[in-house]
């Protein structure tokens, strides 16, 4: 008997050793910045080093407990803060990839790993001997001779435990566990839902005629996407610039319905794919947690870790901001239709379809300004380097395309980033152009974040996302002022990731609270619609020409455009989100009806019987923006306030941008959000300078 169990025993650690020979995720990876070996990652390695982290991290926390010297920040807050090193390693490639570069194997392994993942966090944050050793520490951190920082990080341990359900009773703690796990599976299901129902879509036009009005660029994206499906005609599908390129620009009203339809329809007509029921799981599930835990409604929970503290705060921002904007945004819809009217020479009712084309032709009209007429000054390698060089010119650091540096996908590329004095960063990734395994949208994300331990500035690797416009056979990559917008926002984000300077990794980079996280994103923005910034790399793709300083004062000119319209579709979200997150009974009525009533005060265009929102909303329901949407605007009023600075100052000023970098996004969450922007600032930021930006008086 005891012969048989030591050759099992051999035979495990045998097996072991060759998994981790084999496995690329069973140590450090072995590249030259250590990024992840994406060369070397097959989908079969996931589930076994999922396995052996889950192990690994069990035994770590182990012993933590098990240790009988007193608990201390070093032996217990440390010890967890570098706890989990290879579960941190498997996860952040996993799930990243899984909205990147996903599959049908993938979304399985997903589901697999779901009550798994959820299982042993429970294990972690429900362990009362551990919480014991926590508290002890947390109980005196306030005269241990911690620094700032460090109570910071007793406080974040103490706060995710107590949010977690550690203080509940045994009985409790089960019914937690359940709950936790059921919401995992529903949010999962939801983000998966939304992407297969997304890609599942596509409108094949076979004949020309309808698709007058189209300019070069849309066409050739559209041809390009039927050879790609090995079919003949113009292909339009659900990813950004085919759907907002259609929508913007098509003659046709039948067919703009038709993809407008398609697009908010999706997950709310039944069959496979439908998200109501998850939503219903969601918000109850998400309620019930927040009574477990002692609150009266899920953002009650939520809130209290936010910059905005309570909901009422949350609803004063979003009722005050519905007030300012109100008159401007229904002047703009009345002017819209006036418009479309007068150019259709007969009465026509604004439908939400009709929107962006009317709303275009409009802006067209007076201002002479379209996208198309900005694109070719908008190619992508030279918005790559005017983005990347507007940090250069501000805070001093430099790009350094490495392509020895493994990638997930052809498309993607690496960059060394370096600072002024040539010391090593980080690693940025970028990821431009949609696929059938990449979630819509765009994001920020990173594979490593920064710390440091023994001494070592371990230095992080970011990874930006995007869905824009693809070359075709004729033209590289070029770009509509919407998309180097949003490239700005998410590199605003990488920034804020690759110049962090914290000691700990979980509360460095934008490891901050979700209303000040959209801070340094929102501010990069209002550089795109200054002249001397644009001066720098906006230049013709074909001749290298500048663009002409009257189309430069066009952008300028129509910058505030439709900004009442936008500030309201952006605030019905917000309050959508809040509706469903402040409910203090369970859920069991209609999805669509329950929407329409939320979004009513800002309700600016007619609502199609059949369409909703909430089931495609992955920011709230397979996100982390649940309580949460709010925040864009929040951080909007920040930024305007922010950039108010450097208006003063000088638009490239070395001083102001030094401030923000050592203030804001360098410091992470290892102080208070508002006291970091006033050290910054020098001031509470109020709505004023957001009306003054957008006009509004």
């Amino acid at each position: 008997m005891k012969k048989t169990f030591y050759l099992l025993l051999i035979m495990t650690v045998l097996s072991t050793a060759l998994m981790a020979d084999e496995n690329p995720f069973f140590k450090p990876f072995d590249t030259e910045f250590g990024t992840p070996s994406f060369d070397k990652i097959k989908i079969e390695h996931y589930e076994p080093a999922f396995d052996e982290a889950i192990n690994q991290h069990k035994l770590e926390i182990d012993a933590i407990i098990a240790n009988t010297e007193h608990p201390t920040f070093e032996n217990t807050i440390v010890a967890m803060e570098h706890s989990g090193g290879m579960m941190n390693r498997v996860a952040s490639v996993f799930f990243n990839l899984s909205s990147a570069e996903s599959n049908d194997e993938m979304m399985l392994i997903s589901q697999r790993l779901s009550p798994k993942l959820s299982e042993h966090s429970n294990n972690i944050n429900l362990n009362e001997k551990l919480f014991n050793k926590i508290k002890s520490v947390y109980d005196v951190r306030n005269n241990s001779g911690l620094n700032n920082e460090q109570i910071r990080l007793v406080e974040k341990y103490y706060e995710q435990f107590e949010n977690s359900g550690a203080t509940l009773s045994d009985s409790d703690k089960d019914i937690y566990r359940q709950l936790s796990m059921d919401l995992s599976k529903a949010t999962l299901e939801f983000g998966q839902n939304n992407l297969k129902e997304t890609n599942k879509f596509e409108m094949l036009i076979t004949n020309k005629d309808e698709l007058t009005g189209l300019p070069e660029s849309v066409l050739e994206a559209a041809v390009a996407k039927a050879k790609a499906k090995e079919k003949k005609g113009w292909l339009f599908d659900l990813s950004a610039p085919s759907y907002l390129g259609f929508m913007k620009y098509s003659n046709n009203r039948d067919l703009r319905e038709k993809l407008y339809m398609a697009y908010n329809t999706k997950s709310v007509m039944g069959g496979e794919f439908d998200n109501q029921e998850n939503i219903t799981k969601i918000v109850n599930t998400r309620l019930q947690i927040a009574k477990l835990l002692g609150y009266n409604s899920y953002a009650d929970y939520v809130l209290k870790n936010r910059m905005a503290k309570d909901k009422d705060a949350v609803y004063d921002l979003l009722n005050n901001l519905a007030e300012a904007y109100s008159v401007t945004a229904h002047q703009e819809v009345k002017d819209v239709a006036t418009f479309a009217r007068n150019l259709e020479g007969k009465d026509i009712e604004i439908q939400p379809w009709d929107w962006s084309y009317y709303s275009d032709k409009l802006k067209d009209e007076k201002f002479d300004l379209n996208d198309e007429m900005t694109r070719p000054y908008f190619e992508l390698e030279n918005v790559k380097k005017g983005v990347f060089g507007l940090a250069t010119d501000l805070f001093g650091i430099t790009f350094k395309k490495n392509s020895n540096i493994p990638v997930y996908h052809p498309e993607v590329e690496a960059f060394e980033v370096n600072d002024s004095n040539g010391d090593f960063l980080a690693i940025l990734f970028t990821d431009f152009h949609p696929r059938d395994g990449k979630r819509a949208g765009a994001w920020m994300t990173s594979y490593k974040d920064q710390y440091v331990k023994d001494g070592i500035d371990s230095r992080p690797h970011i990874s930006i996302v995007m869905n824009f416009t693809r070359p075709t056979d004729t033209k590289p990559a070029l770009l509509t002022f919407d998309e180097v917008e949003t490239f700005l926002h998410e590199f605003g984000h990488a920034l804020h990731g690759m110049l962090a300077k914290a000691t700990y990794e979980s509360l460095s980079g934008t490891s901050v609270y979700r209303d000040f996280v959209e801070l340094p994103s929102q501010i990069m923005e209002n550089w795109l619609v200054e002249k001397e910034y644009l001066d720098k790399f906006a230049f013709h793709y074909e001749t290298g020409e500048k663009m002409p300083a009257d189309l430069v004062q066009k952008i300028i000119d129509a910058a505030n455009y439709n900004t009442g319209y936008m500030c309201l579709r952006q605030l019905s979200f917000g309050y959508l989100d809040m509706t469903w997150h402040t409910l203090t009974d369970e859920f069991s009525g209609d999805v669509r009806e329950f929407e329409r009533s939320a979004m009513e005060r800002v309700k600016l265009l007619p609502v199609p019987e059949s369409t909703a929102m909430s089931t495609s909303f992955s920011h709230i329901f397979a996100g982390g923006y649940a309580a949460g949407y709010y925040s864009y605007k929040w951080a909007e009023v920040l930024d305007a306030d922010a950039f108010s600075l450097f208006m003063k100052n000088g638009l490239f000023d070395k001083e102001t941008a030094k401030s923000f970098r050592e203030n804001i996004l360098e410091k992470g969450n290892t102080e208070d959000p508002m006291v970091l922007y006033k050290k910054f600032r020098g001031q509470d930021a109020t709505i004023n300078a957001l009306l003054e930006r957008n006009g509004v008086k």
